[in-house]
């Protein structure tokens, strides 16, 4: 995850990936921070993340425990079913994957004409070696998650702009 003064975005996120921790799914949390002055430093350390404040991509993609990254932005909240899906996919399938939207949280209609959605907004789940095959110096994830070719999971995440809009 990138973040910027998303301390109370980044806790929602973080408490979430708890379970696929316990589930040994998740072996690793890298918080790429841009100069944030919030608490958000301590929030990452207090979870046992690795936060970095000067980094290059593709030294934390190698660094990176699994052989699958998961990209998602801070305040983006996996629902219920997401570890068992992740698990099955991983297993059986090497295409890059992003979540459903969810179907409760939605922009109103208005907003929703026209506009292309971030590229992180699903998140993205994508093998460790296409990820540094893509990477290059100075490279943000929004940028590296742009263009794949995905599959879509059933497990919905709700997306970081609706923790960002009761802020």
């Amino acid at each position: 995850m990138e973040c910027r003064d998303k301390e109370s975005e980044l806790a929602q996120t973080l408490s979430v990936l708890v379970s696929g921790a316990v589930e040994g799914l998740v072996s690793d949390v890298v918080v790429l921070d841009h100069g944030s002055r919030d608490g958000s430093s301590r929030v990452a350390d207090a979870a046992g993340c690795r936060f970095h404040t000067h980094w290059d991509i593709k030294d934390i993609l190698r660094s990176a425990r699994g052989e699958w990254l998961l990209l998602v932005e801070p305040g983006a909240r996996l629902q219920s079913g997401w570890i068992e899906e992740v698990m099955e996919y991983i297993a059986l399938n090497r295409q890059p994957a992003r979540f459903a939207p969810s179907r409760t949280y939605k922009r109103p209609f208005l907003k929703r004409i026209g506009r292309t959605a971030p590229p992180l907004e699903c998140g993205l789940l994508i093998q460790k070696k296409q990820a540094i095959a893509l990477a290059k110096s100075g490279m943000n994830l929004e940028t590296l998650a742009q263009g794949h070719k995905v599959s879509k999971l059933a497990s919905e995440m709700i997306p970081a702009w609706v923790a960002a809009s009761i802020r």
